[in-house]
């Protein structure tokens, strides 16, 4: 299929996040080596993300050699004019557990922002991409976000942070906040894939606590290309340090900051920024 995007860059991500996918969809009927980072039981890698940002950076170093990358796995830092934010696979918890939610995420950063991002989810072959500019698209189709009116009729989603049981006050807090307003809230597992069901206006509102770049900054360009907002949870300017974020259609922002800036100016929650 032919890509929508002008823009070579998106539309790299796109063929490098469908040769990702394709490598995970492989792997997922295989059996499946986990492993867990640190003492966190809740935080896992398998041996398909690794895998999978091998080709991925292999890829980026071959293609756009002089470009900066922050990959999930590896933290693998460089210097450019541009940055690429590289999550190969989203949803790990999912992925190990044999459950069909996860996917490829890769976002393209420049001195003026977000510039292209790819999600691919290869089970249902669904590519997500946007361009600067140029608008937000489901596998050539052409996404808006949501228009629902306000949160009495809002779908929403959120996701909870690994160490929320260390620190369950703002998470579980807010959820429950929200939960009690909403039409109704889902938790699936895959924040990239919550971002791009946002732009797809497949969700009407997202918020969820300690993300990372990787995570988030695909997702943040597919929301507003689509006309959708994406702010940290304080209501302040999106960037793709901001660990602390909400998302949704336009019509929703006002009501959805107004109630997330107020909860957590209630716990004396200070947004938190990547390192």
């Amino acid at each position: 299929m032919t890509s929508p995007v002008k823009s070579e860059l998106a539309r790299l991500a796109e063929s490098i996040a469908r040769d990702a996918g394709k490598l995970l969809r492989e792997k997922f009927t295989q059996a499946r080596t986990v492993s867990y980072k640190g003492d966190r039981h809740t935080d896992l890698v398998a041996d398909a993300d690794k895998a999978s940002e091998a080709l991925i950076l292999e890829r980026l170093s071959r293609e756009v050699p002089t470009h900066g990358i922050l990959a999930e796995e590896s933290g693998d830092v460089r210097t450019g004019e541009f940055r690429w934010f590289v999550d190969p696979l989203d949803g790990t918890t999912n992925y190990a557990h044999g459950v069909p939610h996860f996917c490829v995420t890769i976002g393209v950063e420049d001195r003026s922002g977000m510039c292209a991002g790819a999600i691919f989810d290869p089970l249902r072959e669904e590519l997500f991409v946007a361009a600067r500019g140029e608008g937000s698209f489901l596998n050539g189709q052409r996404l808006s976000t949501s228009k629902a009116p306000g949160m009495a009729r809002a779908l929403m989603c959120t996701g909870f942070p690994y160490d929320v049981t260390q620190n369950p006050a703002a998470p579980l807090g807010l959820f429950t906040r929200i939960v009690s307003r909403a039409q109704g809230i889902r938790r699936m597992g895959s924040a990239a894939l919550d971002l791009a069901y946002v732009a797809a206006g497949r969700y009407d509102g997202f918020f969820e606590f300690g993300l990372k770049p990787w995570d988030t900054s695909a997702g943040a360009i597919l929301i507003t290309e689509a006309g959708g907002v994406m702010r940290a949870i304080d209501g302040d300017v999106w960037a793709p340090e901001c660990l602390d974020v909400l998302a949704c259609g336009a019509p929703l922002a006002d009501e959805l900051t107004a109630l997330c800036r107020d909860f957590v100016g209630q716990i004396g929650w200070k947004p938190r920024r990547f390192r």
